[in-house]
């Protein structure tokens, strides 16, 4: 069975060829790339990726204005048909900014962009996306971001960790999210969010593959579904 993928691009985009060639290398198959002014997706998608960047500039808030794009009906629609969404960093940012995913990315506490790589405590190893790793896994993958300071009220967050909807935390102070916070599903267990780039981190070239598993528990699972 072809594993069926596609990419959202949008205005600002920038790590759209990134999250591409990840998911050719590791499913052998080419996505379809999809701009954000189209009103439809193939309708026999598996998996739906919305990469980093800065749609739009980030003008009004980071992915507001990407969330409002047309291709993000046909987005929505699909993620609540069951079709499995990743949204990495800008691509977050958006998925909460359509209510795919509860919560808000803030400015970061320090004021400053944060770029380097950093510890992640895998929480929850039941996911599609993150059945590959192992329970308290410590893995390590960039991050690249001005706004990543995930934000939410205490009941949301309370739910987030007792559903097990928090898949991924900082094990060191990143950029002052709630709970040190950096990637959360929604109740369904098929969108992930996070703020640090896995399709960075896939082979040793670029300084550790920690994210090639992400990419590998979603195709492997998909296509022997």
């Amino acid at each position: 069975m072809a594993f069926r993928s596609a990419v959202i691009t949008f205005p600002g985009s920038n790590c759209d060829r990134d999250m591409a060639v990840a998911l050719e290398q590791i499913s052998g198959t080419t996505p379809s790339r999809i701009w954000h002014g189209d009103a439809d997706l193939p309708g026999d998608l598996d998996f739906i990726a919305l990469p980093g960047g800065f749609s739009y500039g980030d003008y009004l808030r980071s992915g507001a204005m990407a969330a409002r794009s047309p291709i993000m009906k046909a987005v929505v629609a699909a993620a609540e048909r069951g079709v499995p969404v990743l949204g990495v960093c800008n691509g977050f940012q958006v998925l909460t900014e359509s209510g795919l995913l509860p919560g808000a990315l803030m400015r970061n506490a320090a004021q400053t962009f944060v770029c380097r790589t950093v510890p992640l405590k895998v929480e929850n190893t039941r996911s599609l996306f993150t059945n590959g790793y192992t329970g308290d896994e410590t893995i390590h993958i960039p991050v690249a971001h001005h706004d990543g300071n995930y934000f939410a009220d205490e009941h949301t967050l309370d739910t987030l960790e007792g559903d097990g909807q928090v898949a991924f935390r900082y094990a060191e102070p990143c950029n002052g999210s709630r709970r040190d916070i950096a990637g959360i599903l929604n109740a369904a267990g098929n969108v992930l969010g996070m703020m640090p780039h896995p399709e960075r981190a896939i082979e040793d070239a670029h300084g550790g593959s920690d994210g090639r598993a992400l990419f590998e528990s979603a195709i492997n699972g998909l296509v022997r579904a």
